[in-house]
């Protein structure tokens, strides 16, 4: 039966998501430290956003509408590369997402709420919505609710005698992606507030990792089925 099974893409292995997830938590942390703003989690910036409106705050409000924005725009743009590039989305998306966070640090002297939450916004709409599995399971690299709920509930489905084949497995994999998520928030809290001219060449160098093997395996880099 393995036979059948077809080969597994490049940008569905544990290694391409476990860099990916570092790199989402890292960069959550970086614009919360840096703009008070999650490039990542949309939702938070959406309760952050009607906070602020309901109590007139309008500023502070404000403060919120770029990342969604930005995250919009980067979603339409992965729509699109998946539609006009097929197999190479994934490729093209990681190219742009590297170019981005080398903008990004660079004009975060002179810009930099700009640069910060539209920028790393739109790197995490692409990244999330071009890199969507891990060895057949649906998962996020940019935020950690659904990895834990379906980790949560392939543990539970063991204790209670599910035997199927994988579970155990799936339920690691993901657990591992949370695991790399915070380790990569961990990573930025340490290093955004100490070596700030230098903090997103941490996430671009990973995203050049699993950049390098897409671009040399036979197999390219494409986001989804």
């Amino acid at each position: 039966m393995g036979a059948l099974n077809p080969p597994l893409r490049r940008e569905e292995t544990l290694v391409v998501a476990l860099l990916l997830a570092f790199a989402g938590g890292y960069l959550d942390t970086y614009t919360w430290i840096t703009h008070g703003i999650l490039a990542n989690a949309q939702t938070a910036n959406l309760v952050f956003l009607w906070v602020h409106a309901t109590a007139a705050q309008w500023q502070q409000a404000f403060h919120f509408v770029p990342p969604l924005f930005a995250f919009f725009v980067g979603v339409v743009i992965a729509a699109w590369l998946r539609r006009a590039a097929g197999e190479r989305a994934g490729q093209l998306s990681l190219v742009i997402e590297i170019a981005m966070l080398i903008l990004v640090g660079i004009l975060h002297n002179r810009l930099p709420q700009v640069a910060g939450t539209l920028g790393i916004s739109m790197v995490a709409a692409m990244q999330t919505s071009i890199f969507t599995r891990v060895e057949g399971a649906t998962y996020s690299s940019v935020m950690i609710t659904g990895n834990f709920r379906q980790a949560i509930e392939g543990a539970f489905a063991l204790i209670s005698g599910n035997q199927q084949a994988g579970l155990l497995r799936k339920s690691c994999i993901l657990m591992g992606v949370c695991a790399a998520f915070g380790t990569g928030a961990a990573a930025g809290a340490f290093l955004t507030e100490r070596v700030p001219t230098l903090t997103l060449t941490v996430p671009a160098a990973a995203l050049l990792l699993v950049l390098l093997p897409c671009g040399t395996s036979r197999a390219t880099c494409m986001g989804q089925h």
